[in-house]
């Protein structure tokens, strides 16, 4: 028998269920996972409430670089919030991309 906690999703079965990830959808799942307000979460982000809710609902969208200061206000992975913010302004554009991003060797 499986349980829920057995399951294990991957990226694609996520997207065709949920559909496109986006930051915003992100940023809310993680503010809820932690029980959050928007008010306390988007103290902790040094963002507006106003600006949490637009992005969460998709209204606004997330440069590369606040991605980027976000995930590092997490703890998250930086590479993959940047990713993230790039494919959503491709796909804003009509390109279907998918985008990989690796720091550059020192």
């Amino acid at each position: 028998m499986t349980t829920r906690s057995d399951r294990h999703y991957t990226s694609k079965d996520l997207e065709r269920r949920l559909g496109r990830r986006t930051i915003g959808a992100f940023l809310r799942s993680w503010r809820l996972g932690q029980e959050l307000s928007q008010v306390d979460f988007s103290k902790r982000l040094g963002l507006s409430r106003a600006n949490l809710c637009d992005i969460e609902m998709g209204r606004k969208k997330v440069s590369a670089e606040r991605a980027a200061q976000i995930a590092k206000r997490l703890g998250y992975s930086v590479n993959v919030l940047v990713e993230m913010a790039l494919e959503e302004e491709l796909a804003d554009g009509g390109l279907n991309f998918k985008v990989t991003v690796k720091p550059r060797a020192a």
